[in-house]
């Protein structure tokens, strides 16, 4: 059972207006080069998003991140092979992209909270479920891929 009731995306919208209220009351000037890596950053994230949805739903196996119990198949190919929470890293990717327009450096540290925060109470959780699940096969994974990146 997770221990977090709240959906990431929700957690994702809870830190970026964190990030919003602290840039507003610390922005620093940064050179025009921003917009482009702040989109960047987005860009990157939303392929890592999506990358992983179709994953699961190549596999036919479920994406609701809530109830891991219910997966069907153990995802370890395309975007799998490079990280176990792509969708996950997607997500830091674009709040590495709000923070970076925000042009605040102490936007950007809520990016470990966020990290911190799905780690504990998202991703081990999921991963006590799927060694359940998958036994050996998952342990396996795990030990071949990073949790992150």
């Amino acid at each position: 059972m997770l221990n977090n009731k709240i959906p990431p995306v929700i957690v994702v919208l809870f830190f970026a207006g964190i990030m919003a209220l602290i840039a507003h009351y610390s922005v620093i000037d940064f050179t025009a080069f921003i917009t482009y890596l702040a989109a960047s950053l987005v860009i990157i994230g939303c392929v890592f998003c999506i990358a992983g949805v179709v994953s699961f739903k190549l596999a036919r196996t479920t994406v609701n991140p809530n109830k891991p119990e219910q997966a069907s198949k153990l995802v370890t190919s395309g975007i799998y092979k490079i990280s176990r929470n792509p969708m996950y890293v997607g997500f830091a990717f674009i709040l590495a992209g709000w923070g970076i327009w925000l042009s605040s450096l102490w936007a950007l540290l809520c990016i470990i909270g966020f990290i911190v925060y799905l780690t504990l109470f998202q991703i081990i959780p999921e991963e006590r479920a799927l060694t359940k699940l998958f036994g050996e096969e998952f342990t396996e994974y795990k030990n071949k891929v990073k949790r992150w990146l």
